[in-house]
């Protein structure tokens, strides 16, 4: 990204210039995507029908605060290394700073703790299921206090940072339904977004040849361009799988039509990997990123029609 800004624009301005370069506004589709999904499956335990009301938004919100507060971790994590590799960016050309960021995530942690004490009363599940989720964050962002040895071991670094995931998913399970129990369906959703996050991250690091450099890890340096397509490749197989465990799961057997869509963007998905593993670019790799992106996004929104499709759907204001 080419910074056009300066240092009399708006700090507004500012700031939303880093959140396109760093944290794309697209990319709220699948964090709301996640909350409900997660709400769906949470609610399918319950008698009647899934019911949706405005706490949904504001837990959709809420859900995008805190992969918020993820990119802002990361920023300061990685700071001094993209100083090096990216001057051109809007932190590291000094147009915002770290401390705006820290504002930004102190906003974003008064969201997250405030909504789970409201809807727990006090200390609840919620905001229990929240510290757990926030306290293995928090050794991320110090890298476990191991950083040289998972940089040196990158596909031990994504699976511990991958591990919030289902941290993730238990915790919006409790802001859907406080108290919810750690049923099976539940259990095999926090699995499939452990492997969705891994697969993505995977992707997202797995590089075109022109894009390398020696001072920037990714996993098609360590595994080879083709090795690290055809991890992916065996990563998205995972992911579908797991999307159609749960659906059995849920419903007692497969859903024939929900069982063609995912086969359908399963498909896409690697006939997109076969074309990168054929020609492999920074263009190919892009493309990469959205294929399994849309997977990812099929697979959440196939649930949650599927839970619907079982029980029905009411709604209520609050």
């Amino acid at each position: 990204m080419t910074v056009t800004l300066t240092l009399t624009a708006p700090l507004h301005s500012r700031l939303l210039a880093w959140m396109h370069e760093r944290f794309a506004p697209a990319n709220a589709l699948l964090f709301f995507i996640l909350y409900l999904t997660t709400a769906a499956v949470a609610r399918a335990g319950l008698d009647g029908a899934v019911t949706v009301s405005l706490r949904d938004v504001i837990g959709c919100l809420v859900t995008w605060s805190f992969f918020l507060l993820l990119r802002i971790f990361d920023e300061h994590k990685d700071y001094e290394l993209d100083c090096r590799n990216h001057p051109g960016r809007v932190l590291q050309s000094g147009l915002i700073t770290l401390g705006h960021l820290r504002v930004l995530g102190a906003l974003a942690l008064a969201l997250q703790v405030g909504w789970s004490l409201w809807l727990d009363g006090g200390l609840g599940p919620a905001t229990l299921a929240w510290g757990l989720m926030f306290a293995w964050t928090c050794l991320m962002g110090r890298e476990f206090f191991i950083a040289d040895w998972l940089t040196r071991h990158l596909t031990w670094y994504a699976v511990s940072h991958m591990l919030v995931m289902p941290l993730i998913v238990w915790w919006l399970a409790q802001l859907a339904v406080p108290g919810a129990p750690l049923s099976a369906p539940l259990q095999v959703l926090m699995l499939l977004a452990f492997v969705s996050g891994f697969c993505f991250e995977i992707t997202r690091k797995t590089k075109g040849p022109e894009e390398e450099r020696d001072t920037v890890e990714s996993y098609s340096r360590i595994f080879g361009t083709r090795g690290a397509a055809w991890v992916v490749m065996g990563l998205v197989t995972a992911m579908v799988a797991c999307q159609m465990w749960l659906i059995v799961v849920l419903t007692g057997a497969l859903v024939p039509w929900a069982v063609l869509v995912l086969a359908l963007f399963y498909g896409l998905g690697l006939w997109q990997l076969r074309a990168f593993l054929a020609a492999p670019s920074a263009s190919a790799r892009g493309k990469n990123e959205a294929m399994v992106a849309l997977t990812m996004l099929a697979g959440y929104a196939v649930l949650m029609a599927v839970v619907v499709a079982q029980h029905g759907l009411t709604a209520r204001w609050f």
